[in-house]
C-alpha cells in the first residue's frame, strides 16, 4: 500500500532518544484526541543495522503502554535518512512529531537538524517537542496557554491559515490562546497608549469571527514590544508557540541556537504549519 492510499494517523520519528520518547509521548495526546492511529516510524540510517531501528521503535511502544492507555498503534521501519522518510510519511499523516534533538544531532543550544529540515518540508503539521522533564503533559487548565503572533506575513492567507490552526490546538487542549501583535509606537509607550490601542482594536476585529464561532475559546489579544520569542520566554505556561513554514526568517529565529536554547528552557514545543498542510 503506498503512502497516499492509507488513512491520516499521527506520525512520530523515534531514534531511542528521550528526546523522542517525549515527541512520542506528545504524539500519543494528540493521536487520543484526534481518535486516529499512532504511527512510530524509525529510520535505519546510512551504515545503520536494522536492528538499531528496531529496538528504537520497541522501546518507544514499551514507554507509551507503561504510561497507560495507549492509543491505536502501528509500526514501521524504513530504510535511508530519517528526514527523508518521515518528509514521505507526512503526505498521508495528519500530524508529524519528532524530538527537538536526537542522538545523532545533540549540540547544547541548537535544534536538530532531522527535525529543522522537516519543519520547512512536510506536506503536515510538525510538532518539534521540547520539555524539561521526561513526561511532558499536553498544556489544559486556565494556566496553560498557546501563543501565536499574527505580523510579518507576506500573505493574508498564510496568516489564516497559521491562526486557523493555532486556534484548532487551544481547542483539543482545552487552553488559552495567546494572539500576539507587536507594537507599532516605536517609543516605549504603555499598553494604554494610542498606537496600543489601535493594534488591540484591529486585533479585536481580526478576532471577532473566531470568538462568535467557538464562544468557549479563551482567546486573549495581546500586544508586544518584541515578538513570539521574547513572549513565550516571559510566559512559562505558554507551552505550544505556532508559527508558519513560510516565514523562514521567523522560523530560522526559533530552530536557530537562541530560540531553540529559550525555548527549551521555557519547555515550549513548536508547531509548523503551511497552506500545502491543509
Amino acid at each position: 500500500m503506498n503512502e497516499s492510499a492509507q488513512p491520516r494517523s499521527v506520525v512520530v520519528g523515534v531514534d531511542g532518544s528521550q528526546a523522542a520518547l517525549r515527541a512520542a509521548w506528545w504524539a500519543v495526546d494528540e493521536a487520543v484526541s484526534r481518535d486516529v492511529t499512532l504511527r512510530l516510524l524509525g529510520a535505519v540510517e546510512p551504515g545503520d543495522t536494522p536492528d538499531v531501528a528496531e529496538r528504537a521503535v520497541e522501546h518507544a511502544i514499551a514507554a507509551i503502554e507503561a504510561a497507560g492507555a495507549p492509543p491505536k498503534m502501528e509500526t514501521r521501519v524504513t530504510a535511508g535518512p530519517a528526514a527523508r522518510s518521515l518528509i514521505r510519511a507526512s503526505a498521508s499523516a495528519a500530524l508529524l512529531c519528532v524530538g527537538a534533538v536526537g542522538l545523532r544531532h545533540f549540540r547544547p543550544g541548537r535544534v536538530g537538524s532531522t527535525a529543522a529540515t522537516v519543519a520547512t518540508s512536510a506536506h503536515c503539521p510538525v510538532a518539534i517537542v521540547r520539555g524539561r522533564d521526561d513526561r511532558p503533559r499536553r498544556p489544559a487548565g486556565p494556566a496553560a496557554a498557546i501563543a501565536v503572533e499574527l505580523g510579518g506575513f507576506t500573505d493574508s492567507e498564510d496568516a489564516e491559515i497559521v491562526l486557523a490552526a493555532a486556534i484548532e490546538e487551544a481547542r483539543l487542549r482545552d487552553a488559552a490562546l495567546h494572539a500576539l501583535v507587536r507594537r507599532t509606537t516605536g517609543d516605549a509607550g504603555t499598553a494604554e497608549g494610542e498606537g496600543d490601542r489601535r493594534a488591540l482594536a484591529d486585533l479585536d476585529r481580526r478576532l471577532a469571527r473566531w470568538t462568535r464561532r467557538y464562544p468557549d475559546l479563551r482567546l486573549e489579544p495581546v500586544v508586544v514590544r518584541g515578538g513570539l520569542l521574547e513572549y513565550v520566554a516571559g510566559h512559562r505556561p505558554v507551552q505550544l508557540a505556532v508559527v508558519g513554514a513560510r516565514n523562514r526568517q521567523r522560523l530560522a529565529e526559533l530552530v536557530g541556537p537562541v530560540g531553540n536554547a529559550k525555548l527549551q528552557d521555557a519547555g515550549c514545543s513548536l508547531l509548523v504549519v503551511n497552506r500545502r498542510h491543509l
